[in-house]
């Protein structure tokens, strides 16, 4: 198997996201990259703006503060050979974008990087589609049985969810462990809407799936992607090409290549 196919592989096994990633370490990170700043620096930047915030006082190599910077560094600086097309067009994007819908950048680069944030996050959008509510304890017992029953699992859901409510796309209830929806926003920028179909279907093992399926997606509970035309997003997107699939599906694939 080629190394990058490799690489591919391996993301939708491991869980990767281990610590809580706050979104304005996302924004901080890509402002950085955005400024020109080589990776050695950006990894000094990191260091000094979590210094009092993650692991204070801890200087040891695999520090929590180590692991959210080496997560933060490989979404926005280090990405796989893969995703690197993703990466600098979602990097274009956030030049262009109204602060407001940045966070679907961010979003999407973390489900293509991290599948488990996208496995999460499906379950959770699931969960609030069928019941308006959502506990850790459904969410922990979900990912357990698709990730395998070990500690690792359940702290990186506890930090993964911890995630979702400091980004806003989920509220704390009074009752504690059960959340409800956040903020939901409307991302009608065909070039915005092109690159989230683009981001999840990285996130998916096949690479591919029907343009409907993307729409409906439980993964992207935080957003409503508008409802362009498939052919539309073609043209607006260097990622995606389309199929016709049966009378009236359209096929989104990832442009290989």
């Amino acid at each position: 198997m080629h190394s990058t196919e490799q690489e591919r592989a391996r993301r939708f096994t491991q869980i990767g996201v281990s610590q809580r990633i706050r979104l304005e370490w996302m924004e901080y990170t890509a402002n950085l990259v955005l400024a020109g700043n080589a990776p050695p620096a950006i990894y000094e930047a990191l260091n000094a703006l979590l210094k009092d915030s993650v692991s204070v006082g801890g200087n040891a190599r695999r520090s929590n503060r180590e692991k959210t910077i080496s997560i933060l560094m490989k979404v926005w600086v280090r990405p796989l050979r893969d995703l690197q097309p993703l990466r600098r067009e979602g990097l274009q994007l956030l030049l262009r974008l109204a602060p407001s819908d940045r966070i679907a950048v961010h979003w999407g680069i973390m489900m293509a990087v991290y599948p488990f944030w996208g496995a999460v996050a499906s379950y959770v959008g699931r969960l609030l589609r069928l019941q308006g509510t959502v506990t850790a304890a459904q969410v922990q017992r979900r990912m357990r049985a698709q990730y395998g029953d070990r500690s690792t699992v359940q702290r990186a859901v506890q930090r993964v969810l911890r995630s979702f409510v400091d980004w806003g796309v989920l509220q704390d209830t009074s009752d504690p462990g059960v959340y409800v929806q956040g903020i939901q926003r409307a991302i009608d920028n065909p070039h915005l809407v092109a690159w989230m179909a683009s981001a999840f279907l990285h996130a998916q093992p096949a690479g591919r799936g029907e343009w409907q399926t993307v729409l409906q997606a439980t993964s992207l509970f935080p957003f409503q992607l508008a409802p362009l035309a498939a052919g539309y997003l073609v043209r607006v997107s260097e990622q995606l090409e389309t199929l016709r699939h049966g009378l009236d599906q359209d096929l989104l694939l990832l442009r290989r290549g």
